[in-house]
């Protein structure tokens, strides 16, 4: 029996306040033809929302060109505001290889993508991970950061360093996308029991690859106004050598050694059940815990 083509894409859209917005761009992914909606989740705080979709091959590009496409008409990046960085309307769109699909395919359907955004619908693309044009920009951090976001696109976009690889070098009120592709990354963000946004940032640097913490963690510290407390923003970017629970362990002893309380966590998104197995594992051992202590247990059994 054939093994079914599989790609997935994880669109993150600068909405994350207004629940109609957000379903209207996920109405025009799914009205591609063979496309799944896996899960979609907003953040206030963030003012961010993000779309999980699967589907063929075939029909990821347009799927994801109609979602770019709907919020560059209802989302006006003038007026935007949010505690997570954020270059455009449609801000980072990967392709991520599920079944039977390498990552050059992806990268094949971002430069698709991105060809079609930048001609089609006028707005700057900056193409990243496996997919980039220029080596530095593989890695998001080098092209968008809390330093270098939409407001500081709009007064360089013309610059060489920060010319867009496709469309326009100038900036809308749509904003810049940055498309590409990538492996399974797993969104992790832990809340603390403080509003010290200098020592959340010591402890989201503790944690990072380039300030010396894990090789595939990506962190920042937000202060998020709704809970009244600082978050741990991470990103894992290979969950098999850097698991969730190794991850969580770290910000709570860096929180600990500041007298800090973890409140709470969350995962961002969907997650590969292995994963979650290794995490569930660990916290078995750890804390003697029994199977039927496990919530849901069904799920993984």
């Amino acid at each position: 029996m054939p093994v079914m083509k599989i790609v997935e894409c994880v669109p993150n859209f600068s909405e994350g306040r207004d629940p109609e917005k957000v379903k209207d761009i996920v109405n025009a992914i799914s009205s591609v033809e063979g496309v799944k909606i896996l899960d979609y989740e907003m953040d206030g705080s963030h003012n961010r929302s993000v779309v999980t979709f699967i589907c063929s091959p075939d029909k990821a590009v347009e799927a994801a060109f109609r979602g770019i496409k709907r919020a560059s008409e209802i989302i006006d990046m003038f007026s935007h505001s949010g505690e997570h960085p954020r270059f455009g309307a449609s801000d980072v769109i990967p392709f991520i290889p599920v079944s039977d699909v390498t990552l050059k395919e992806c990268s094949d359907l971002a430069e698709e993508l991105g060809m079609r955004v930048g001609k089609e619908l006028g707005i700057p693309v900056y193409m990243y991970g496996e997919a980039a044009h220029i080596e530095r920009r593989k890695n998001l951090e080098n092209i968008r950061s809390k330093n270098f976001q939409f407001e500081q696109l709009r007064e360089h976009i013309k610059e060489e360093e920060y010319r867009p690889d496709f469309g326009p070098s100038e900036v809308g009120k749509a904003g810049a996308s940055i498309i590409g592709s990538r492996d399974f990354l797993i969104a992790y963000n832990v809340n603390l029991r403080t509003e010290d946004i200098s020592t959340g940032k010591k402890i989201a640097k503790a944690l990072r690859a380039k300030d010396g913490g894990f090789t595939f963690v990506k962190a920042l510290a937000f202060y998020l106004e709704d809970k009244k407390c600082v978050q741990i923003s991470m990103n894992l970017t290979s969950y098999k050598r850097t698991p969730i629970y190794r991850a969580f362990e770290l910000v709570r002893m860096e929180a600990a050694s500041y007298g800090i309380d973890v409140m709470e966590s969350e995962i961002v998104g969907l997650v590969p059940m292995d994963a979650l197995i290794d995490s569930m594992k660990f916290y078995m051992r750890m804390h003697s815990f029994k199977g039927d202590q496990i919530f849901e247990r069904k799920v993984w059994e």
